[in-house]
């Protein structure tokens, strides 16, 4: 029987950062902490300067003639980037698809709360999918849950615009409200009038 092969379970070769002795190019154009230019001077003399003054010598630009280094504090500068990351992360805002669900025969009380759901959605800039859903012989009725859920978009209506219009999917009808974007200019200018 042949040997086995065997499995490489090294770990994942990581893309390590240009810095200080991995910058292995002869000449540097040099860029000063405080952005003043050093000129184009050896490696070795760049290594110097930026040990002189506690700093890092940080690869900036590798495909310019000759690459462009900075002497700077690598590790505050590394902090600096993933906190900036983290910031444009937490403002950025995935548009998910909500559901708001009821039947056609719903009381008016529970349609007031699903036009609240519906209403929190789209002012947290979500999309709603409204769905009426069918059980039995009730798939008779569409034109009633149809109407509902006009009505539920001409409640909605300073909120929302409808994206989809009602339709049939099996045992239930969907329609699709995303949220209006004049609603976001309409309360701006209210609160500046």
């Amino acid at each position: 029987m042949p040997p086995r092969p065997r499995f490489d379970r090294r770990a994942p070769v990581r893309e390590l950062p240009n810095i200080n002795d991995r910058i292995s190019y002869p000449n540097l154009r040099v860029v000063d902490a405080d952005g003043s230019q050093l000129g184009v001077i050896t490696r070795e003399a760049a290594l110097e300067v930026a040990r002189d003054r506690e700093l890092d010598l940080v690869l900036v630009s590798e495909k310019a003639d000759p690459p462009v280094c900075r002497i700077m504090d690598y590790g505050k500068y590394k902090f600096e980037q993933e906190k900036k990351a983290k910031e444009a992360k937490k403002k950025s805002h995935q548009t998910e698809v909500k559901e708001v669900k009821m039947r056609y025969k719903i009381d008016s009380h529970d349609y007031q709360v699903r036009i609240g759901q519906a209403v929190r959605f789209l002012k947290s800039g979500d999309k709603v999918k409204c769905t009426v859903i069918f059980r039995g012989r009730e798939i008779q009725h569409t034109a009633l849950a149809e109407q509902l859920l006009y009505r539920m978009a001409k409640d909605l209506e300073e909120n929302a615009e409808i994206q989809q219009p009602p339709k049939r999917e099996g045992r239930n009808m969907i329609m699709f409200l995303s949220p209006r974007k004049q609603a976001a200019g309409k309360t701006a200018a209210a609160a500046a009038g």
